[in-house]
């Protein structure tokens, strides 16, 4: 019998190399608006937390929260609709991971917090070929990782238990998400953040490429 039934996934930065469309959306809103605008390496850091985080951590200190952060976002949200796939790409390696995946019947979903509709958007475009059988980005009903409520909702429409479904994520969220709702964290190096803080926050497993993850199902 294999260990684990179910595979839950974070998106940006685990399955998709986003970054960069996330990056420029952001920095064209800044420079708009006359703010300074940051390097990529730094949106490594800004992301994770949902678009209205990444808009705060971008935004100088002084016009967090205010009418301005609002206008940023509502700015930022619409250009990342109409600029969100003109860089990003499944990383090297996850389309053989996810064949490998549905060949041995294993559930997949998927759990951001991206909000949902660029979630379902972006699944819908780059990742049609696989079957998710959830696929959740942030809802306003549902608390954003690490809050395991959108994971434990996953195990539930699953008919999974948690000791039996795997996570894979990039980031200290992710690893907090998966060990809060008792499922086994598995950090991918090939994301957004270090070998380092995925094991301070509770990963039990490191993997280099996606196809690792087998070995671990």
């Amino acid at each position: 019998m294999k260990k684990y039934a179910a595979v839950v996934f974070d998106l940006d930065g685990t399955l998709l190399d986003t970054l960069e469309d996330l990056g420029d959306a952001v920095n064209r809103v800044l420079a708009d608006r006359g703010f300074p605008v940051h390097p990529m390496d730094a949106y490594k850091y800004f992301v994770g937390d949902g678009s209205a985080v990444l808009i705060e951590r971008a935004l100088p200190e002084s016009v967090r929260g205010s009418d301005v952060h609002r206008d940023c976002l509502a700015a930022f949200m619409a250009d990342y609709d109409r600029s969100w796939k003109v860089k990003s790409r499944l990383y090297d390696g996850i389309p053989e991971m996810l064949d490998d995946l549905t060949a041995l019947k294993i559930d997949m979903a998927i759990l951001s917090n991206k909000s949902h509709g660029f979630t379902v958007n972006c699944v819908r475009d780059m990742l049609s070929k696989w079957q998710f059988k959830a696929v959740f980005g942030l809802r306003d009903d549902v608390p954003r990782k690490p809050d395991p409520a959108g994971a434990m909702e996953i195990s539930r429409l699953l008919g999974a238990n948690p000791d039996r479904m795997l996570y894979l994520g990039d980031t200290a969220i992710d690893m907090q998400t998966a060990v809060s709702a008792g499922m086994f964290p598995v950090g991918a190096l090939w994301g957004f953040r270090t070998r380092e803080e995925l094991l301070e926050n509770g990963a039990r497993a490191l993997i280099q490429h996606p196809r690792e993850l087998l070995r671990l199902i």
